[in-house]
């Protein structure tokens, strides 16, 4: 039992009901006893105190009054609530422990990002170059076969900083074997740092690193997720990740690229077809949308739920009516921007949908949108990229609430990513959605 995700009781009765039904539910399923590489009560939903929290600190009014009433449960897993790289805002990103908080938090869906080793097999990481910060690599051996080598930060006379430390490690220098030695830390680095042990200490103070260890931080390869996620009972959404070494890749080393992008998407949903995996259970991703077009080309049954992801840093990068439209017409079903690009505020400063949220609706196009409980405290205002659009009325962590609320009513959002999916599972549960 993870101690942050225990139950919140409500009362003493309720607490023994809770033991009690544990208890039933274990005596009837011996084959989930627990040892390391299975998890026990799999099915069963914990959510916390912090959905609570946040409830509480709303502004008083009729949304709160509603979300209170669910205070007691019961609490399903739900497809809305999808955890953003398992639940990184206290497990290191993409790692077995990670996964396993995520699902008993009640995501419904669960991602994998997905990248590939210098022998081309996949594996969960949010990026291919970024193993210097999201996992121990610059203090093992295999540092010494990193792209660039840590390099210390430099300063001038008068302390200042000049040149911020670096390193840059990618699954495509090390093999899976090497790969799979690697333990996963929280995805930090500290630019001011002298020494490996500096960088590798950067985690913001809103994380933690107590689930950072010689146990813990298990890497997973995307095989490894799928078996996890059918044992967890959750449903899958891959992201093919953009690499960072030229494409077609030179996996042999003779000088000739043989490993194409086309390779690398097929790739990876043939292991969801090895698995026997139903189409119906993954959201296949992608920034590319040439990887989202060759899915809906070579593999219909899977591209009918691809999601093409936009990666607007800004309201002004973001398509008009007529692109999305557009996408909708050549077969794309589902976009996925960033929160920002479907809010907005009216003139009264309440949060209202964008008009990139209604031109989307417009051309038929379903929504899924990241990431919720990624910004850390959200009352200190200056709230960053996701909040971007609406940041003038965020005032308290409630808040946060009242977005999701606005998201899924009125905007109509299919699900949203979560750092910490016990939030978005609350919700869904007491709004009942799917």
């Amino acid at each position: 039992m993870l101690p942050i995700l225990a139950p919140r009781p409500a009362a003493a009765s309720a607490a023994l009901l809770i033991l009690t039904a544990a208890s039933a539910w274990a005596a009837q399923a011996p084959d989930l006893a627990p040892h390391r590489g299975d998890v026990r009560n799999a099915h069963s939903v914990q959510l916390g105190p912090r959905p609570y929290f946040l409830v509480e600190d709303m502004q008083d009014g009729a949304l709160k009054r509603a979300l209170q009433q669910c205070a007691n449960g019961p609490f399903r897993k739900r497809d809305f609530s999808i955890g953003h790289r398992g639940a990184p805002l206290q497990f290191p990103e993409h790692t077995r422990e990670s996964y396993e908080a995520a699902a008993r938090m009640g995501a419904g869906i669960v991602e994998c990002d997905v990248t590939f080793t210098q022998d081309k097999q996949l594996v969960c990481r949010h990026a291919q170059n970024d193993l210097h910060t999201t996992t121990n690599i610059l203090a093992t051996p295999l540092a010494a076969k990193c792209t660039q080598p840590f390099t210390p930060a430099e300063f001038d006379a008068d302390g200042t900083l000049v040149t911020p430390a670096s390193a840059e490690c990618r699954t495509s220098d090390i093999t899976l074997a090497e790969f799979k030695t690697l333990r996963g830390k929280m995805d930090a680095a500290n630019p001011h740092a002298r020494t490996v042990d500096e960088y590798l200490d950067g985690t913001a103070n809103f994380r933690t690193d107590l689930y950072v260890g010689p146990s813990s931080g298990t890497l997973m390869t995307h095989k490894e997720s799928i078996e996890l996620f059918r044992k967890l009972g959750v449903k899958m959404t891959p992201e093919l990740k953009g690499a960072s070494v030229a494409m077609p890749y030179d996996s042999d080393g003779d000088g000739v690229g043989d490993y194409t992008q086309a390779d690398y998407a097929q790739q990876m949903i043939d292991e969801y077809k090895a698995a026997g995996v139903n189409p119906a259970d993954v959201w296949p991703q992608s920034f590319d949308i040439a990887d989202v077009r060759y899915w809906i080309a070579k593999e219909p049954a899977f591209g009918r739920q691809a999601v093409y992801l936009d990666d607007a840093e800004t309201v002004a990068d973001l398509p008009g009516a007529a692109e999305l439209q557009g996408y909708k017409d050549e077969g794309i079903n589902i976009v996925a921007p960033p929160m920002f690009a479907l809010l907005d505020v009216d003139n009264g400063g309440r949060i209202v949908p964008s008009a990139y949220a209604h031109n989307a609706r417009g051309a038929g196009l379903g929504i899924i949108t990241w990431t919720l409980e990624r910004s850390g405290v959200l009352a200190d205002g200056n709230n960053g990229y996701y909040y971007q659009t609406v940041d003038p009325a965020i005032q308290r962590e409630g808040d946060m609430m009242t977005v999701l609320d606005v998201l899924a009513k009125e905007v109509g959002i299919l699900g949203i990513f979560s750092d910490w999916p016990a939030t978005t599972t609350y919700y869904a549960n007491c709004m009942n959605l799917k």
